[in-house]
């Protein structure tokens, strides 16, 4: 709210090279803060995922949680007025990969009630499988959404 004051106080006084600098540090937060609600997201759709792969099962709320998940992830990452997503496939990738990091020791402590370490369960499932199954499903909600 303060950079909305600072804006305005730029424009009135004419100083629109620091309006724009403003206008810029202002799209680079809002684009971050969309980037972290994805992550958080993905982190909870591969949660349920690595949980599901390992157990070799599914419970209705693994399924529910992955539904939500993916939709949330798609109207967070929906440009509402421009059209199209704030990140591509290459950069969902990325945060995919930073998401994991947060997912596995959770899942660890989740899967088989704890039963495993982060490294046992590492070695239970199939990391590359995971992230490609996740990737797609996130891919085929932005498809859905879109149409």
């Amino acid at each position: 709210m303060e950079e909305l004051f600072e804006l305005r106080s730029y424009i009135e006084q004419g100083r629109y090279a620091e309006a724009l600098g403003l206008i810029g540090e202002m799209e680079e937060m809002s684009r971050g803060d969309k980037i972290d609600r994805v992550r958080s997201y993905m982190a909870v759709l591969l949660l349920q995922l690595i949980e599901r792969h390992a157990q070799k099962t599914t419970i209705r709320s693994w399924d529910i949680s992955i539904r939500n998940a993916l939709l949330e992830i798609a109207l967070t990452n929906k440009r509402r007025k421009a059209g199209g997503f704030y990140l591509d496939k290459g950069e969902l990738k990325i945060v995919l990969e930073e998401a994991w990091e947060k997912a596995l020791p959770c899942a660890s402590m989740e899967a088989f009630e704890g039963s495993y370490s982060e490294t046992e369960l590492a070695e239970m499932i199939d990391e590359k499988e995971i992230k490609e199954e996740a990737l797609r499903m996130v891919l085929d909600k932005q498809r859905e959404r879109e149409a």
